[in-house]
């Protein structure tokens, strides 16, 4: 090959994998949030999308025309601090129910989408929405705010104008809602039910690598932990690291799939970005001292709000700390750096990397 056929197939390996990390942090690329980013999936899409099938056995679509790429990331580990992590169910409920709306009329005003919403909420039995209510006010700004970031909703002056392709590309799930039961039909994948057992160990075991901020060995089903000690298995894994861009580091405990760009990562953590991640930190300092029963972190959380008033007002109400120290916890969970047991909350050994970073 050419030099400049080499620089060409590198230009093109760099691309590539910066497509696949791109849709990682964002599985929902708009272009008009993101048209470099949106830009090279577009022109990257068929290795990107032949990636994601072979090593994850996630499906992406691809739509220049409407201006978006969804990348339908299936889990068996639903993670709730992801993609909205300040969303309580109250925000989940209004997301539901404004999303629903919004089908109905694409086009519509402020005013007139709080007062349809409030109408949905009472004829399906659901807690009240009052948008003269403060605290309603602001759950409902925030949903808004989600959906204008996932490019589902623009706004001016006097108008919202949402996508209707977009809005149904917001769930991503295997099985429709109206064909299900439960939540576990929703992400139940039955191709896996007569495929070779190879494939569900390749996809299973690097969605757990690509997907989580670390993977303890002692969370692996035995044949995930079969497949990477495998010459086969490993040999899969590190090229489908290294294709995206990334590296594979093993520790005693598990495995870390790093991207040095940070390109990848969705949400960080340390951050101050989130009262629910500020909250975490100080209760991983807690944890530092050793295992921690759970209304101790409650109580942690109480004495947090009460010295700080002005501050993490939509936890500022009754049962509020309750629901920082969960939400807190939720994402030290998240991140693999604690473990609830009994009532009981356990540091993690990956949390030794995080306090190098907050010291």
């Amino acid at each position: 090959m050419s030099r400049t056929g080499n620089q060409l197939a590198r230009l093109e390996s760099e691309e590539v994998a910066r497509g696949i990390r791109l849709l990682l942090a964002r599985p929902l690329l708009s272009a008009a949030n993101d048209p470099d980013g949106f830009d090279l999936i577009r022109r990257r899409r068929e290795p990107i999308v032949k990636w994601f099938d072979y090593y994850c056995g996630w499906r992406v679509t691809v739509e220049p025309r409407a201006g978006y790429a969804r990348l339908f990331k299936t889990t068996q580990n639903p993670d709730r601090t992801r993609p909205a992590p300040d969303f309580d169910r109250r925000r989940y409920i209004l997301l539901c129910l404004t999303c629903a709306e919004l089908l109905t009329a694409a086009t519509t005003t402020i005013d007139a989408l709080a007062k349809s919403v409030q109408q949905a909420a009472t004829l399906e039995n659901l807690p009240p929405f009052d948008p003269a209510k403060r605290s309603d006010r602001s759950a409902f700004a925030d949903v808004l705010n989600y959906l204008q970031q996932q490019g589902a909703l623009e706004s001016d002056e006097t108008e919202l104008r949402s996508d209707p392709v977009v809005i149904t590309r917001l769930l991503a799930a295997p099985n429709p809602p109206s064909t299900v039961d439960t939540i576990e039909d929703l992400t139940k994948e039955s191709r896996y039910d007569q495929a070779h057992r190879s494939l569900h160990q390749r996809h299973s075991t690097m969605r757990r690598l690509i997907d989580d901020p670390v993977v303890y060995k002692e969370d692996l089903t035995e044949s995930q932990r079969a497949f990477l000690t495998s010459p086969t298995g490993r040999k899969i894994v590190q090229t489908g690291v290294g294709l995206a861009g990334c590296t594979l580091e093993e520790r005693a405990e598990g495995y870390l799939v790093v991207d040095a760009d940070a390109i990848a990562t969705d949400t960080r953590f340390p951050d101050d970005d989130s009262h629910a991640k500020v909250a975490a930190l100080l209760l991983l300092d807690r944890l530092a001292q050793g295992p921690t029963r759970t209304e101790d972190l409650v109580e942690e959380a109480r004495e947090l709000l009460t010295r700080f008033r002005n501050w993490a007002k939509a936890y500022q109400s009754d049962g509020g700390a309750s629901r920082l120290a969960n939400d807190g916890l939720a994402l030290l969970e998240a991140f693999g750096l604690a473990r609830t047991e009994n009532g009981t909350v356990r540091r993690l050994p990956a949390a030794a990397r995080y306090e190098e970073l907050h010291d």
